[in-house]
């Protein structure tokens, strides 16, 4: 994103997406209103990044006599930036699935459910075959569960040796609209998590606090 954060670099970038086509730094600079070599420096940057690939052709497929033309077009690579981190396309993945595996007999709500908590299994279970950590109990338990809570934007804070509060909802304001469904998809996702990790003595518990995650994970024995 630093990257994009010049308006000329970001203007350009913009131009050689919607060109849909490989632009030469001639094009670019007069898209933008900038000599060449500035433009050629800008475009390099955000090959670095990863953003555009270049190369050596003639621009809209023309044949021209000397030396081809550096050109360049945009990746594959997509932008997602959001502060605080929202976790949009898991929930979604987790809806279409449950569309799709819906059960004879089977509302719509129960089969989400069901999937969130099949999925979050399965992501405990390949991070157990991963890591190999033996016996996992309460506070390694938590350890071990804090880098996948990390990576899907809980922020998970740990408030005791035994029990971590996740101070951001990634689901949100799509938790807001419909609460139920998603707090309880993401309470099962989250037990199924620890139950694929096999973590003992550590339990998912819907616990609403404003402007946080509605589960806190903490000791099977604790109570209100």
């Amino acid at each position: 994103m630093s990257v994009l954060g010049e308006d000329s670099r970001r203007r350009m970038f913009a131009f050689i997406r919607r060109a849909r086509r490989a632009v030469t730094r001639d094009e670019a600079a007069a898209s933008v209103g900038i000599s060449r070599k500035l433009a050629a420096f800008h475009l390099d940057k955000l090959v670095e990044a990863g953003l555009l690939r270049a190369h050596y052709e003639s621009s809209g497929g023309m044949r021209r006599v000397g030396r081809r033309p550096k050109v360049y077009e945009p990746t594959d690579a997509q932008i997602t930036v959001s502060i605080p981190d929202r976790h949009h396309a898991l929930l979604a993945d987790l809806l279409l699935d449950a569309i799709l595996d819906e059960r004879a007999g089977e509302r719509a709500v129960q089969a989400a459910v069901r999937i969130a908590g099949q999925r979050g299994r399965q992501m405990g279970e390949t991070e157990r075959d991963r890591t190999r950590p033996g016996r996992l109990g309460a506070e390694r338990g938590l350890t071990a569960c804090e880098r996948m809570l990390d990576q899907h934007g809980y922020e998970p804070v740990r408030e005791t040796p035994t029990c971590v509060r996740l101070h951001n909802c990634p689901f949100h304001p799509l938790a807001a609209k419909a609460p139920d469904l998603v707090c309880s998809m993401n309470h099962t996702f989250l037990t199924g998590y620890l139950d694929g990790l096999q973590v003992s003595g550590i339990e998912a518990v819907l616990a609403p606090s404003p402007g946080e995650c509605c589960v806190k994970l903490r000791p099977t024995t604790e109570r209100g």
